[in-house]
């Protein structure tokens, strides 16, 4: 009998732990199997949850994080050199720098902290000096200055562009004339005084990214000099033709840059963020993978149902001359598929529902009448999503994995049934 069986027993152990998925069976007396049938579906969905939700979650903090980063490079530069006491031959560096592998652009900038006063009003600002023929090639706040007004900033006319929200606060707009305080101050006979100049703004800068929005001015980096009392700017911004590499290009500048300057990528100047979001994606992971851990649990209890049920069913198969691998490799093919299945369609979900995150979040959003990202606390207003095929993988593997683990001890145990004693009360 057995060598009759042996050549039927791939299909004949994969057929029957298909079956058990479904439950669908014709014996008469098995009410059970729709019961069965009910909690292999949920063990089903709930894998299926776990993943999607870790893939949803997950793309959403990549979108965040890409979005965020991509706002701040649109302000900040991939590598800065800096120099408090400022770059006597900055003209004659750029020209170095701009001829070197991987620089696409180099511009002079002037930087100090101010104080806007407007009507009674004062806050505190980022000024930043800049020449405006150069800063295209750098960053994107040319094209982030309202109606072209980039050209209006020129040495010597004191001309300024202000963060729209800066601007807002200050009930600020084009044409309006404000005072600018800088704290190198100049000695009177009632002390040291701030500097403090007069500019006409010219310009908003709308730059997405309410941080910056809300606290950066920029002039022209003579008007800076002028203001400040320094002759030449305080730094250099570099972009490269990768932003990858800027960790790399500044730490190859720092080795060969003179005493007093420092090369700074966009990293460093935000490390702190940066890593607080890599450390939040790798908790939101974790809690989340413990969903599909809790999953696999259920599944463990669902084919542990299924062997105690079959029992009569695995008795027959061994006086059969099945095999107890056969009865194993069973109840192995169940776990895996609902395992498979499961991964599968919590993958196409996770994916779907990301893909078109800017599309659900938004209906939801009119329809309760919420707002989930209010602008003036979150760095973005939107949800976005950035599905990577690695997180994918990574999740579905990981499901897939723990379902293969939870079928070990339910088909080790089918295994051990003894025919006699299973049959003892059929």
């Amino acid at each position: 009998m057995q060598n009759k069986i042996l050549p039927i027993e791939l299909p004949l152990f994969m057929e029957i732990g298909l079956r058990y998925v479904s439950a669908k069976r014709k014996s008469v007396g098995k009410k059970r199997d729709g019961f069965l049938s009910f909690i292999s579906t949920l063990s089903m969905v709930g894998i299926a949850l776990g993943v999607a939700s870790l893939i949803i979650v997950l793309s959403v903090m990549n979108g965040f994080q890409k979005e965020v980063r991509d706002k701040m490079l649109s302000v900040l530069s991939h590598v800065e050199i800096r120099s408090q006491s400022g770059m006597e031959n900055w003209q004659e560096m750029a020209t170095f720098l701009s001829k070197q592998n991987h620089i696409i652009g180099v511009s002079p900038i002037l930087h100090t902290q101010g104080l806007i006063v407007r009507n009674g009003m004062m806050r505190g600002m980022e000024l930043r000096g800049i020449e405006p023929d150069t800063e295209k090639l750098v960053s994107e706040i040319p094209s982030q200055i309202s109606g072209g007004a980039i050209q209006l900033i020129q040495p010597g006319a004191f001309n300024i562009a202000l963060g729209a929200e800066l601007a807002q606060s200050l009930g600020v707009q084009k044409g309006d004339k404000i005072s600018v305080m800088v704290p190198q101050g100049d000695l009177t006979p009632a002390g040291v005084l701030p500097r403090q100049k007069s500019f006409t703004v010219v310009g908003l800068i709308d730059s997405g990214h309410f941080e910056y929005d809300s606290s950066l001015a920029v002039i022209h980096w003579k008007d800076a000099a002028a203001l400040t009392q320094n002759r030449f700017p305080t730094g250099l911004r570099i972009k490269l033709d990768n932003m990858y590499l800027a960790p790399e290009v500044a730490s190859n500048l720092n080795g060969a840059l003179q005493p007093g300057m420092v090369a700074m990528d966009w990293s460093m100047q935000n490390r702190t963020w940066f890593a607080a979001v890599k450390t939040e994606k790798r908790m939101m992971f974790i809690i989340l993978a413990m969903i599909i851990a809790v999953a696999a649990f259920n599944l463990v209890s669902t084919l542990v149902m299924t062997v105690t049920d079959k029992q009569a069913d695995i008795a027959i198969l061994r006086t059969m001359g099945a095999s107890a691998r056969m009865i194993q490799k069973i109840f192995f093919v169940q776990g895996m598929a609902i395992g498979i299945l499961g991964s599968i369609f919590g993958v196409l979900l996770g994916v779907l529902v990301a893909a078109n995150i800017d599309v659900i979040v938004p209906a939801i959003e009119a329809l309760f009448g919420v707002h989930f990202l209010p602008k003036d606390i979150y760095f973005i207003s939107e949800l976005p999503s950035d599905v990577h095929l690695e997180d994918v993988l990574k999740v579905g593997g990981m499901a897939f994995l723990l379902s293969l683990l939870a079928t070990l001890y339910p088909s080790y145990r089918a295994a051990k049934v003894k025919p006699a004693e299973a049959l003892r009360y059929e």
